[in-house]
């Protein structure tokens, strides 16, 4: 299969990878349970007996899995290159300090996932002067919760746009490491600078965020999944990919995260929608304790 034809298919999956106060955490209205229920059982259905491997998002509190596949866990992100940074707007995972539901959503993505789940101050809370990463499913503001993926491969590349970037001619199946963190977005200039955490250089002859939060967002829980997005609700993901997802929630200025929106070198100007919660214990590895 031709370059240019594996970026094709890769961009359109890309969205396929991408506590407030009591008030603030009020659950959106969305579609019903009935039509979640009904995706997964789609879910199970479109996958059965076909050979999937484990699947992403999952709830990180719970170790159990039973799905069969097994390949070899993606080397440490210091030895591979960063090829990708995107956004989700909530957590597509359940865990750590993100465990709080923020509704069923439009079904398709938006409006749905896991909030912060502890308390922000009325000045964090403070509206901004304008709504930040503006996209067609709405923009982002002070108190929004988004989950971040670093995106690592083990090709010889460049960072850049979409899942695309973590491919090369030379190797097709190149492993794939997510570096997993969640942060809530803050009226406060002092909070940490979202550009700054998202900086590319280079390290040891590798790509990477060289500002990676790694300490302040506590010990990763790492397991074996594949790539996210609302586009898989119904259908089984076939890229393997070895997560690494930090249980803390990093309090990140909001205007900075808009600044990054207007220029960053992967053309990321807007946060993409999350898959529904993996639940089927067929599509799920089992995890380490």
């Amino acid at each position: 299969m031709k370059k240019s034809t594996i970026l094709v298919a890769l961009a359109a999956a890309l969205p396929l990878w991408a506590s407030a106060n009591d008030a603030h955490h009020t659950q959106a209205q969305g579609v019903g349970d009935d039509v979640i229920a009904q995706q997964n059982a789609n879910l199970a259905k479109n996958t059965e007996g076909k050979g999937f491997g484990p699947q992403s998002p999952r709830d990180l509190g719970s170790a159990k899995g039973e799905n069969r596949v097994i390949f070899g866990a993606a080397p440490a992100y210091a030895s591979m290159n960063l090829c990708n940074i995107h956004i989700h707007k909530s957590a597509e995972h359940k865990g750590g300090q993100y465990t709080l539901y923020a509704g069923n959503g439009d079904g398709k993505g938006y409006g749905t996932g896991y909030k912060y789940n502890g308390k922000l101050t009325e000045a964090e809370l403070a509206p901004l002067p304008e709504a930040v990463c503006k996209g067609e499913h709405g923009s982002l503001n002070s108190g929004d919760t988004i989950e971040i993926h670093y995106v690592h491969s083990s090709a010889q590349i460049v960072p850049g746009p979409t899942l695309g970037a973590c491919f090369s001619e030379s190797i097709k199946n190149p492993q794939l490491r997510v570096e997993g963190r969640v942060f809530v977005l803050v009226n406060d200039k002092n909070a940490a600078d979202f550009v700054k955490l998202t900086q590319v250089g280079q390290a040891n002859g590798y790509h990477q965020a060289v500002n990676l939060p790694t300490k302040k967002t506590g010990k990763p829980v790492q397991y074996a999944g594949s790539t996210t997005g609302p586009s898989y609700n119904e259908q089984g993901s076939p890229f393997q990919v070895s997560w690494s997802m930090g249980p803390k929630v990093l309090k990140v200025n909001a205007e900075s995260v808009g600044q990054w929106c207007k220029d960053n070198v992967f053309k990321e100007d807007h946060a993409h929608g999350v898959r529904n919660l993996v639940i089927d214990p067929a599509l799920l590895s089992k995890m380490k304790k």
